[in-house]
C-alpha cells in the first residue's frame, strides 16, 4: 500500500472540518476535491491516478466494507477516524467508473445541528414531533439536507423523553446518545436488516412510538409505512422529488393502477406533512447554503384533493394555506433573497413562477 497516499486521505478528511466542507471527492484523473458551501474546490493541483485513489479508499474503509467495495460496483457505508482524540464520522459512497474505484465521503458532524443553524422553522419542527401518529415525508433532491432535518426531529423527540424510537437507515449517519426516558434503536440496512421494508416490519414488533425509515424506494416499504402510520405510529421518512406535489404522486405511482384509488384513500388519512427542501448557494461565495422550503399540511381540504386524485390542486392548496402553516417555495425564496441570504438570480432560477416572486414581499 502506498503509505503516502494512505496518510494523505486522513489529512484530507480532517481538513474538511477546518474548511467547513461537506464532502470529499476522490476520482481518478482529478485532484482531490472538496465541496464547501455547495461549491467544488480542488485541493492542490496533483491529479489522482487509479492506484492512488484505490489506496486512499482502502485506507479508510473498515472491514467488511473494504472487501465489499473491491468486490462490488458500488457501496454505501459509514466510518469514523480519529481527530485530536475525537471521532470524525463520514458517510461513504464507493463506486466504479471506467473500471476504477472512486468515492464520495460526506462529513457527518458529531453534534446534530440546531434547527436555527439549518434554517428550519422551529414551530414547524414542534408541530411534527408533537404528532401522535401519521406519516411525515421530507423530500428534495440529493444533498438538500433531508437526513439532517430528520436527525434534528429525532433528536428533539429523544430529548423530550418518553418515546421508543426505531431508525432504519442506509447507512447510519448521526448517532443518538442515550437520553433518560427515551429508548432508541438504530439499525443499518445490509448490516442489521436486509432492507428498509424488513426493518419496518420487524420494527413494528418492537413496541415503537416513532419509526424513522431512511427512504421509501419501493412499493412494499411504502405500503408498510402507510399502514404503520394508520395504526397509531409516527413514521418519518424521505423521498427524492422536486416538490410536495411530486412526493404524493411518487408514493401513489409506486402502486399498480388498479390499487391506486385505495392507496389515495389510505394516504389521505395517514399523511400529515410533506416538507420539500432545497439547499441553495449563499449570496456571497463563502456564505453557507440557505434552506428554502415548501410545506404541505394535510388538512381536510387537502385530504379530499388526495382522495379524489386531483393532485394538481396541491399547488393552489399550498398557496392558500398560510393560516394552516403551509408555505410556498416561491415565498421562501423571496424571503431569503430579501434578506440577502441568496441572490435574486438564484431565487428566480429555482422559483416556480419567477415573474411573481416579488409579490411575496411586504
Amino acid at each position: 500500500m502506498n503509505s503516502t497516499a494512505a496518510a494523505d486521505v486522513f489529512g484530507l478528511l480532517r481538513g474538511i472540518v477546518h474548511a467547513e466542507g461537506s464532502d470529499l471527492h476522490l476520482v481518478s484523473g482529478y485532484p482531490p476535491t472538496y465541496r464547501i458551501h455547495g461549491r467544488l474546490r480542488a485541493v492542490g493541483e496533483s491529479l489522482l491516478d487509479a492506484e492512488m485513489t484505490r489506496t486512499m479508499i482502502e485506507a479508510v474503509l473498515p472491514e467488511p466494507a473494504r472487501t465489499q467495495a473491491l468486490d462490488s460496483k458500488h457501496l454505501d457505508c459509514s466510518f469514523s477516524i480519529d481527530h485530536d482524540g475525537k471521532p470524525l464520522r463520514f458517510r461513504a459512497n464507493v463506486f466504479r467508473a471506467r473500471g476504477c474505484l472512486g468515492a464520495c465521503f460526506r462529513y457527518v458532524p458529531e453534534e446534530i445541528p440546531s434547527f436555527e443553524w439549518m434554517g428550519f422553522p422551529a414551530p414547524l419542527a414542534d408541530r411534527i414531533v408533537n404528532l401522535h401518529n401519521g406519516l411525515v415525508v421530507i423530500t428534495g433532491v440529493t444533498g438538500s439536507g433531508k437526513t439532517t432535518t430528520l436527525a434534528g426531529l429525532i433528536q428533539k423527540i429523544n430529548r423530550a423523553g418518553g418515546q421508543r424510537v426505531i431508525t432504519v437507515e442506509h447507512p447510519i449517519e448521526y448517532v443518538y446518545a442515550p437520553t433518560e426516558g427515551s429508548l432508541i434503536t438504530q439499525r443499518e440496512v445490509g448490516v442489521d436488516v436486509d432492507s428498509f421494508c424488513d426493518g419496518l416490519v420487524s420494527g413494528l414488533r418492537q413496541d415503537p412510538d416513532v419509526i424513522l425509515v431512511g427512504e421509501i424506494r419501493d412499493r412494499e416499504t411504502a405500503q408498510m409505512a402507510i399502514s404503520a402510520a394508520e395504526t397509531g405510529h409516527l413514521i418519518l421518512t424521505t423521498l427524492h422529488t422536486q416538490d410536495a406535489k411530486g412526493a404524493i404522486t411518487r408514493l401513489i405511482d409506486l402502486f399498480p393502477y388498479d390499487a391506486q384509488e385505495e392507496v389515495r384513500s389510505q394516504l389521505s388519512l395517514s399523511l400529515r406533512y410533506v416538507v420539500c427542501q432545497h439547499l441553495l448557494p449563499g449570496a456571497e461565495g463563502q456564505q453557507k447554503r440557505a434552506l428554502a422550503l415548501e410545506v404541505l399540511n394535510v388538512t381536510q381540504p387537502v385530504q379530499a384533493v388526495i382522495r379524489a386524485g386531483r393532485i394538481a390542486q396541491i399547488e393552489s392548496a399550498i398557496q392558500t394555506g398560510r393560516k394552516d402553516g403551509m408555505f410556498a417555495l416561491d415565498e421562501s425564496l423571496a424571503q431569503l433573497a430579501s434578506v440577502k441570504r441568496i441572490s435574486w438570480k438564484t431565487a428566480e432560477r429555482f422559483a416556480k413562477d419567477a415573474s411573481a416572486l416579488r409579490d411575496y414581499l411586504p
